[in-house]
């Protein structure tokens, strides 16, 4: 697939490898220079490398392959469930385990364990690398998630995300004393403009999201919170956590580079979940208990 793009005045004085990687948020920074390099960008006519300053007036093109979406194989994975009916799946996903399938992660996903669960039964608005899959956690958080066995149920669940109205209750343990009692946290979260694996607060491009944290137990150095999600972003929790100066502990992404515990990612556990069921119209919460680690480290605490 053949892209162009016009430089304009604005747009113009960066390299060529920055200007596209931020203006194709679609593709990988390695991937345009791997481009650059085989000579098959453009400006006009002629081939440029990555050190090429794009300028007003210039016409860059190149050609995108078309994705080829890998097949993905159903794993005999365990699956700790919560709950489970004709139309949804309640699992309690385990600290490590990547949701679905993406770049370095076609195998070993709660996709590839779910599809071996429930042969062909999952909803496929979301294609073939996520059937099922209505919302995301990250891989190093624990907790329980809901998969969707059908359209109807993908629908109902995915409208309730929109309207805000599910119940996700998380547990967190972040640095430092929080010194008040509860709080929230309403600030437009979106991605990082140098970093593209990164999240931030980003008030011109951001989207809406709002966190309400309350504090369970102080501890010398840190604080045991529990956070209500109002809204859903990509990293929401760590994000708002870490722009109030209380990063998660374990977070070496939004945090310190290194944690005082040996911690594999953030300490964050998604411990209530609630919504209205999409067949019944009866409203039902599940919750997962806190894991070892987590148990082990409010302990040492």
């Amino acid at each position: 697939m053949k892209q162009e793009i016009f430089i304009t005045e604005e747009l113009a004085g960066d390299r060529i490898d920055k200007f596209l990687s931020e203006q194709c948020e679609e593709l990988s920074r390695s991937f345009i220079q791997k481009l650059l390099k085989s000579g098959e960008v453009y400006v006009g006519q002629k081939a440029v490398k990555a050190s090429y300053k794009v300028s007003e007036g210039d016409v860059i093109s190149f050609e995108v392959p078309e994705a080829v979406e890998p097949e993905i194989i159903p794993e005999d994975i365990k699956l700790d469930i919560v709950y489970e009916d004709h139309d949804v799946i309640l699992v309690n996903k385990p600290k490590g385990m990547v949701v679905h399938p993406a770049a370095g992660h076609y195998s070993g996903t709660l996709v590839n364990a779910l599809m071996f669960h429930c042969k062909d039964d999952l909803s496929g608005i979301n294609g073939v690398l996520r059937p099922g899959i209505v919302h995301r956690i990250d891989m190093d958080t624990t907790g329980v998630l809901i998969a969707c066995k059908n359209d109807l149920a993908h629908n109902s669940i995915a409208e309730q995300l929109k309207e805000h109205s599910i119940t996700r209750r998380y547990q967190a343990i972040v640095h430092g004393v929080l010194k008040q009692d509860e709080g929230l946290v309403d600030a437009p979260i979106g991605r990082h403009p140098q970093d593209r694996k990164k999240m931030c607060i980003n008030q011109q491009n951001g989207k809406h999201a709002v966190t309400h944290y309350k504090v369970l137990k102080r501890f010398d150095k840190f604080t045991h919170i529990e956070c209500r999600l109002e809204t859903g972003r990509t990293h929401q929790i760590r994000v708002h956590m870490a722009s109030l100066g209380h990063p998660l502990l374990g977070d070496t992404v939004y945090g310190p580079a290194k944690s005082p515990h040996k911690l594999q990612g953030q300490t964050l556990h998604a411990g209530i979940l609630g919504f209205v069921h999409p067949r019944t119209g009866e409203y039902m919460e599940y919750s997962a208990p806190l894991p070892e680690y987590f148990e082990r480290l409010l302990k040492i605490l």
